[in-house]
């Protein structure tokens, strides 16, 4: 009854954020903003972007094979094969800030050390390289190409920051087992390892097709040709993955992996609809005012100061970006005054974080590991802007 009452309480909450009906409303301001900003949440990712998402994380955590993950991306493994496989894992997704949150605590919890998971988990939003390739294209090839290097050394920084700074507290969660196990592969579930990979292809196919994004007008490139058959590709691994489920999977297998994805989806969607609200009363929409008017913003991250990198990294860390709209916000910025630096500094913070995105990491790994990940992101991300501002204004 209890899991019946929350389904229901989740389930109505998103049908409210989904059929808000925003144009009747008669003022704007930065209330109408945070339940624009849920407005457009609710439409544009939870069903395309969320639910495969938490759907992977219940497989992972179900069906993963567990040695495969500490052989991958355990503690213990050697650390350039850990954070290439982390690094890698995160940049061929094409996922924001909160949709990589199902993946990262699915591995985590499955074994996965803290420092690839936390490679992973900034990697995913920020490397991946269609973002790479729009931000060469509409901001300049040089601020491309600082974004491309920049987040590939975060990624195996960070995570090898936080492995170091927590590795007596990770050390202890190895032995105490504090690692969450799904199914056994030393059951014999009958399939082979081939089909099983297949399993989490679908799933990750369907969401990386179904979340193509829209290419600028008049592009004839390959990203353009394949957002416009983005449906059918998205379409067709998610007939495949029906196929799989009927003819290789046996019900008491989907009944607990159904239950896993509602696991993570109880722990991580309360906490982002209410990281997003309050994201989007403090900051608002892209082009529109919350409570600190975008001016404001603006007129603190002009030149290659300290000050202005540090803010536009601070400022960036707690706004939301959904995939790829940092783009479009930074050439308006730029236009408006933005300096070189600071622009490096908000793509290499922005993306990677956000409020919502700090209050599921704090739900997974705790209040202290999340503010380190979150300091080491800010500084860092300061520091590079520093160092690229520098570098434009002399060449």
């Amino acid at each position: 009854m209890k899991n019946q009452i929350k389904f229901f309480a989740i389930l109505g909450g998103f049908l409210l954020f989904y059929f808000l009906p925003l144009n009747s409303f008669g003022f704007r301001n930065p209330i109408f903003e945070a339940l624009a900003m849920l407005n457009m949440y609710a439409r544009e990712h939870v069903i395309f972007s969320l639910i495969p998402a938490f759907l992977i994380a219940g497989a992972i955590y179900q069906f993963l094979d567990q040695n495969a993950v500490l052989k991958y991306l355990g503690a213990k493994t050697n650390k350039v094969l850990a954070y290439f496989v982390a690094s890698l894992s995160g940049s061929i997704l094409t996922v924001c800030s909160c949709t990589v949150l199902p993946l990262f605590s699915g591995i985590y919890k499955k074994g996965a050390g803290l420092g690839p998971a936390i490679a992973f988990l900034y990697s995913g939003p920020a490397i991946n390289v269609l973002a790479i390739i729009l931000t060469a294209r509409v901001l300049g090839w040089q601020l491309g190409l600082a974004r491309a290097a920049g987040a590939v050394i975060f990624s195996v920084i960070i995570g090898l920051c936080m492995h170091f700074i927590f590795l007596f507290e990770e050390r202890e969660r190895q032995i105490n087992g504090e690692l969450q196990f799904g199914i056994s592969k030393s059951e014999d579930d009958g399939r082979t390892g081939l089909q099983n990979l297949l399993y989490f292809v679908s799933m990750i196919g369907f969401m990386v097709f179904a979340n193509w994004a829209r290419p600028q007008l008049g592009d004839q490139s390959l990203w353009a040709l394949i957002f416009q058959y983005k449906w059918y590709l998205a379409i067709a691994f998610a007939l495949l993955l029906i196929s799989i489920l009927v003819y290789w999977f046996q019900k008491q297998e989907i009944i607990p992996w159904l239950e896993s994805s509602w696991s993570f989806t109880l722990q991580i969607l309360p906490l982002l609809f209410l990281g997003i609200f309050f994201a989007g009363l403090l900051l608002g929409r892209p082009g529109e005012e919350g409570l600190i008017p975008s001016r404001f913003v603006a007129s603190l991250v002009g030149g290659n100061s300290f000050s202005a990198n540090f803010f536009a990294s601070f400022i960036g860390a707690f706004m939301y970006f959904a995939t790829l709209t940092e783009i479009p916000i930074l050439q308006g910025l730029i236009g408006s005054g933005m300096g070189q630096g600071p622009a490096l500094a908000l793509l290499l913070a922005g993306p990677a974080l956000s409020l919502p995105n700090m209050l599921v990491i704090r739900s997974v790994v705790g209040t202290k590991k999340t503010f380190v990940y979150v300091v080491l992101v800010v500084i860092m991300a300061t520091i590079s802007g520093m160092i690229y501002g520098n570098i434009i204004s002399s060449v």
